[in-house]
């Protein structure tokens, strides 16, 4: 149990809050547009595709930065700096779940398994952009936004615009607050010649930049609303996913950076579980 305990720790388990309800979103969507029966061995799959695909992209990240977190006092304490995690594990750690992300995708159907290697690529290659662009936080937004397309297609064997929609939410969403977390680090990445928003601009320009890309994943929830015949719960979901999306930007502002910490996982998953939850009952309902 200790050793399932440390690995949870390396991929901040927990976090898997943040994607995982706008898959399961995206997975009833499927069901119910298509008239495809509830098939709880094709849930597993999905789960199993997820949790595969985060534990390979987070355990990557871990082990490429291992140096950077040892450098900066905020995550020198992490699994492999603090010697809890050899990074030969990490590594062996993040190859089992490629591996099991590839089977499980090929248990899916033909077209989760002929993209997996494309989503990989997102998944790890995310680790790698902070070292060349600040762009990095969309990058990061994207990796989460595969996962209520991968599961639309996981139902469907085809894309779809509603997905694709969702994914963009999703995508903004991520980046936007990505950028808020970011801050803790501004003088760290600076000094280390790590690229991201808060890096590149000023704190006050950086929540700005992020306020914006929060302002697009509403049009986008909005969009979804509208554009798909949603009723009121939808309704009700989007509107508690903007108030809190608000009460972060309160909360996290330039002058209170000392407030990021356990707080902002908690605020973002609730932000994912509202909206989620609220749409997926309107789909139900209906």
């Amino acid at each position: 149990m200790n050793t399932v305990s440390k690995y949870a720790s390396l991929v901040k388990f927990s976090h898997t809050i943040f994607a995982m309800p706008f898959a399961l979103f995206a997975f009833v969507y499927a069901l119910t547009s298509t008239g495809t029966a509830f098939d709880w061995l094709l849930l597993v799959k999905i789960l199993i595709c997820m949790v595969s695909a985060r534990n390979a992209a987070m355990g990557f990240n871990r082990w490429l930065d291992r140096d950077i977190d040892a450098a900066n006092p905020r995550t020198a304490a992490r699994d492999i700096p603090a010697g809890r995690i050899t990074p030969r594990a990490a590594m062996a750690f993040v190859v089992i779940n490629c591996v099991v992300f590839v089977l499980a995708a090929w248990w899916i159907n033909t077209l989760a398994l002929a993209l997996s290697p494309v989503a990989l690529v997102v998944l790890l290659g995310y680790s790698c952009t902070k070292r060349f662009t600040s762009l990095s936080h969309l990058v990061l937004g994207l990796a989460l936004g595969i996962a209520p397309v991968g599961a639309y297609i996981a139902v469907t064997g085809t894309f779809a615009s509603m997905p694709c929609m969702l994914a963009l939410a999703v995508m903004t969403w991520t980046a936007g607050f990505d950028i808020l977390y970011s801050m803790q680090d501004v003088a760290f990445d600076r000094s280390h010649v790590l690229h991201s928003v808060p890096a590149r601009f000023s704190l006050v320009q950086s929540t700005w930049i992020s306020l914006a890309l929060h302002v697009v994943a509403l049009v986008a929830v909005a969009s979804i609303g509208v554009g798909y015949g949603f009723d009121w719960w939808y309704w009700i979901g989007t509107a508690l996913f903007a108030v809190i999306l608000v009460v972060q930007h309160i909360l996290y502002r330039p002058s209170r950076i000392d407030r990021i910490g356990a707080s902002f996982g908690l605020v973002n998953g609730l932000a994912s579980v509202t909206y989620a939850l609220l749409a997926i009952v309107d789909l139900l309902v209906r």
